[in-house]
C-alpha cells in the first residue's frame, strides 16, 4: 500500500517515525512517502519537505510568509496527485493539515487524521468541515471521543497517547544503559551520546519554561526566585531548543543554585524531585515520568483576556482535563507569584500524603492513556485495516 503521510512539526516527526515503523510491521509492501522530519525519514519514508520550512508561528509570520505557505499548499497537492497514494494519513498541523484533508476528500482520497485538533478547546466551528473531509479520525485524548459523539455525532477512535510509548523507551534505553544491559544496541548508543547527564546532584527540581521567548520572559524570573528559599536543591532549566545561550544567560547569572541543560529534557525529569512547568505538553511528559509538579501559566494581561473568552475548557493542564479533576495545582495568571510557588513546591517535597494520592492519579493517568496498548501501533493497525 502507498501512504502519503503529512506532519509540520517536531513532535509530528516524533510521533511519525513511530507510526511509520509500525506501518512497516504490518505491511511488508509499504510505501511511504511523507512531509516531515529526520525521524520520519530514517524510519523508512521518503521525505519530501522538512517540517523546518514549514514552521511559521504567531499572526505577523504567517502573514509574512504567506506566499511560502501557498506554495507549500499548491505543491503539496500536486505532489498528492503524481503520487496517487492509498491513503493519506494527516498528523496534527491543523491550518495546513485540514486544507489539505478538504481538498483531497474532492478529489477522492482517503483521509485519516492522527492526533485530533484540539476544537473542544477553540474553534470548534472547524467540526462540521472536518466530518465532512476525514474518513477516520484517531484521537490521543480519551475525552475526545465522548466529544466527538456527544456534542456532534460523529463516531472516531480513541488509540491512546504516543507519548506513552515515547517516555517508556526512553526509561528502557535509559535503564539498559545504567546497569549495562544491550550495551551493544544501536538503541542505547543513541541514547548515550544524546542524554549524558549533566548533574549528579540527587535533589534536583526542574524548570520548563516553555519555548517561546514572549512566556519563558513573563514565567522564569518567577519560577528563579523559588530557589533562593531551597538552597539544598540544585534547579535545572530546560532550555529551548531554538534559543540561544545568550538569552537565558541574564535570567540565571544571579543564582547560584542553578544550572540549565539543553536538548536532555527526558533526562532532566528522570532525575527530578519535583517540576514547575509552563502549561502544555511538558506537563503531561511530567507525569509520565512521575514527577510532582506546579503547573504555571502567565501572559500579557490583554493575551489573558482574550483566551479566557476564546478557550473553553475547565483546566489548562493536559493532566487535569484528562482526569476531570484537578489533580496537579495550577497557578494562573495572577496567581503565579513566587510565594505561592514556593508554598506548593514545599508541599510536593514534604507531604508524603499528598505525594502518594498523586503518584495513584499519575498511574491512573498512565493507564487511561495507554488504551490497552500503544498508540502509534493501534493507530497503524487502525488505518492499515481501513485501506485493506
Amino acid at each position: 500500500m502507498k501512504y502519503y503521510i503529512i506532519s509540520g512539526e517536531a513532535s509530528g516527526d516524533l510521533h511519525g517515525s513511530n507510526l511509520i515503523k509500525q506501518l512497516h510491521a504490518l505491511d511488508a509492501a509499504a510505501d511511504i512517502r511523507c512531509w516531515g522530519g529526520d525521524l520520519m525519514e530514517q524510519a523508512g519514508a521518503t521525505l519530501v519537505k522538512h517540517y523546518r520550512e514549514l514552521a511559521f508561528m504567531g499572526f505577523v509570520e504567517v502573514i509574512r510568509n504567506l506566499p511560502a505557505i501557498l506554495q507549500n499548499i499548491k505543491f503539496c497537492k500536486q505532489d498528492i496527485l503524481s503520487w496517487q497514494p492509498d491513503v493519506l494519513v494527516l498528523i496534527d498541523y491543523p491550518g495546513f493539515n485540514l486544507r489539505i484533508a478538504e481538498w483531497a476528500k474532492q478529489k477522492g482520497f482517503r483521509v485519516v487524521y492522527y492526533i485530533s485538533p484540539q476544537v473542544w478547546a477553540w474553534k470548534e466551528n472547524r467540526v462540521k468541515k472536518m466530518k465532512q473531509c476525514i474518513d477516520k479520525m484517531l484521537c490521543i485524548l480519551p475525552f475526545e471521543k465522548d466529544y466527538y459523539k456527544n456534542k456532534w455525532n460523529w463516531e472516531v477512535e480513541y488509540v491512546g497517547h504516543p507519548l506513552v510509548e515515547v517516555v517508556e523507551q526512553f526509561v528502557v534505553c535509559s535503564l539498559g544503559f545504567v546497569v549495562g544491559e544491550h550495551s551493544n544496541s544501536e538503541t542505547n548508543h543513541e541514547w548515550q551520546r544524546n542524554h549524558k547527564p549533566q548533574t549528579t546532584n540527587h535533589k534536583l527540581i526542574a524548570l520548563l519554561p516553555g519555548s517561546r521567548k514572549q512566556e519563558i520572559s513573563k514565567k522564569l524570573p518567577i519560577m528563579l526566585e523559588v530557589a533562593k528559599s531551597f538552597p539544598a536543591f540544585e534547579f535545572v532549566v530546560a532550555k529551548a531548543p531554538g534559543l540561544d545561550d545568550d538569552f537565558y544567560e541574564p535570567f540565571l547569572a544571579a543564582y547560584q543554585n542553578v544550572s540549565s541543560v539543553r536538548n536532555q529534557t527526558y533526562d532532566l525529569l528522570s532525575k527530578a524531585k519535583a517540576a514547575l512547568v509552563t502549561s502544555g505538553t511538558a506537563t503531561l511528559e511530567t507525569a509520565l515520568f512521575g514527577v510532582p509538579e506546579v503547573v504555571c501559566y502567565k501572559g500579557s494581561n490583554i493575551s489573558y483576556q482574550i483566551a479566557r473568552r476564546l478557550i473553553k475548557i475547565k483546566y489548562i493542564s493536559l493532566v487535569n482535563l484528562i482526569m476531570d479533576k484537578p489533580v496537579v495545582k495550577e497557578l494562573i495568571q495572577h496567581e503565579l507569584t513566587t510565594a505561592n510557588l514556593v508554598a506548593e513546591l514545599s508541599l510536593l517535597l514534604t507531604d508524603e500524603k499528598r505525594k502518594a494520592e498523586l503518584q495513584k492519579d499519575y498511574a491512573a493517568l498512565k493507564e487511561l492513556l495507554s488504551a490497552g496498548g500503544h498508540a502509534s501501533e493501534q493507530a497503524a493497525r487502525s488505518i492499515y485495516t481501513f485501506i485493506s
